[in-house]
C-alpha cells in the first residue's frame, strides 16, 4: 500500500476532527494543579472545597466563597458598607486600581465583615480577599476590622477573622501603617471583655496584617501549606542574616515553633470552629 494511503488524507482528516473536538470543550472544564500538575475536573474541585484531591493543595478563595462554605446558609448579614478610601498622597492610578478590583471581585474593599451563624452559634466574622489588591490593609480595611470588634463587643459575640493579605497598602502611606496599631488595639478590647477571638491564617498572610491583628487570636488556625510570615521570602534572602529552613514561612513550620495552634484542612474548618465556639461558650457560662 502506498505511504500516502496510510499517512496522507486520513491523517489530515483525523487532525481536523481532533481540532474540532478540542474546540468544542468548554473553557474552565479542567483545572491544572499548580503544585502537582494534576489535571482536575473543575466541578469535582469545587465539590472538594477547591482543594486538590491528589496533593492537598489549597487554592485561594474569594471572600464570598469563603463565607458561603463557613457560615450557616442564609445567615450572613454584611455591615460597615459604603466606606470609601481616600487618596491622601495623590498616588498615581490608585483610584483606577480600586475601581478595577471592585469590578473584578464584586466587593467594596479587600475585607468583608458581617454577622452570621456557624453551627447555629451567632458570631461576627471578617474575611479578607487576596484578589482585591492583594488583600492589602488600608484605612477602610482597618476601620472595617475595628467595626467588627465593636459589633462583637456590643452584642457580646465571638469574633472570627480569616486573614489573607500582602500587608499594608502602600498607596495610603502612613495611614495604612496606622491600621496595625488600630486593629491590634481592637483585639485588646476583645481580650479585656473576655470575648473569644479566632484568627484563621490562609495563604498568604504576611507583613503588616500578620504583624498585627492576625497574630493576636485566642486560637490561631492555619490552612495546610499557607504562606505565613512578616517579610517576603525574597526580602529574607536579601537580608541573609541567618540560615533559613526551607519551609520557614509555611504553616507547618509555624505550628512546629508555636506561632499557630493548629493546622486544619479546609473541609474540616467549619466543624473545627464550631467545636472551639462550643468550648468557649461553655467556658464563658461557667465563668459567669
Amino acid at each position: 500500500m502506498a505511504r500516502d494511503g496510510w499517512f496522507g488524507r486520513k491523517t489530515g482528516a483525523s487532525r481536523k476532527v481532533a481540532r474540532k473536538t478540542a474546540d468544542a470543550v468548554p473553557d474552565g472544564l479542567w483545572t491544572k494543579c499548580p503544585k502537582c500538575s494534576e489535571i482536575l475536573f473543575t466541578k469535582e474541585l469545587e465539590k472538594n472545597f477547591r482543594v486538590c484531591n491528589k496533593c492537598g493543595y489549597h487554592y485561594k478563595l474569594g471572600a464570598k466563597d469563603r463565607i458561603a462554605m463557613t457560615v450557616d446558609e442564609n445567615t450572613f448579614e454584611e455591615f460597615a458598607l459604603g466606606l470609601q478610601p481616600a487618596n491622601p498622597l495623590d498616588f498615581p492610578e490608585y483610584t483606577a486600581k480600586l475601581e478595577k478590583s471592585k469590578n473584578s471581585s464584586g466587593l467594596e474593599e479587600s475585607i468583608v465583615v458581617g454577622t452570621a451563624k456557624i453551627g447555629d452559634k451567632p458570631v461576627v466574622i471578617g474575611v479578607a480577599d487576596f484578589g482585591f489588591m492583594g488583600g492589602s490593609m488600608g484605612s477602610v480595611f482597618g476601620e472595617k476590622v475595628v467595626r467588627a470588634v465593636e459589633k462583637a463587643l456590643e452584642d457580646k459575640l465571638p469574633l472570627i477573622m480569616f486573614c489573607s493579605s500582602g500587608g499594608a497598602r502602600m498607596q495610603e502611606g502612613i495611614l495604612s501603617l496606622m491600621q496595625m496599631a488600630k486593629t491590634s488595639a481592637g483585639m485588646g478590647r476583645m481580650d479585656a471583655a473576655g470575648l473569644p477571638y479566632i484568627a484563621v491564617l490562609v495563604d498568604p498572610c504576611t507583613a503588616g496584617v500578620h504583624a498585627s491583628y492576625a497574630s493576636l487570636g485566642d486560637v490561631i488556625i492555619a490552612e495546610p501549606g499557607a504562606l505565613i510570615g512578616f517579610a517576603g521570602e525574597r526580602v529574607a534572602q536579601q537580608a541573609g542574616v541567618i540560615s533559613r529552613p526551607p519551609n520557614f514561612q509555611r504553616a507547618e513550620f509555624q505550628l512546629e515553633n508555636g506561632m499557630v495552634d493548629m493546622i486544619v484542612p479546609r473541609k474540616d474548618m467549619k466543624q473545627t470552629i464550631v467545636r472551639i465556639l462550643q468550648f468557649c461558650c461553655e467556658e464563658n457560662v461557667n465563668a459567669a
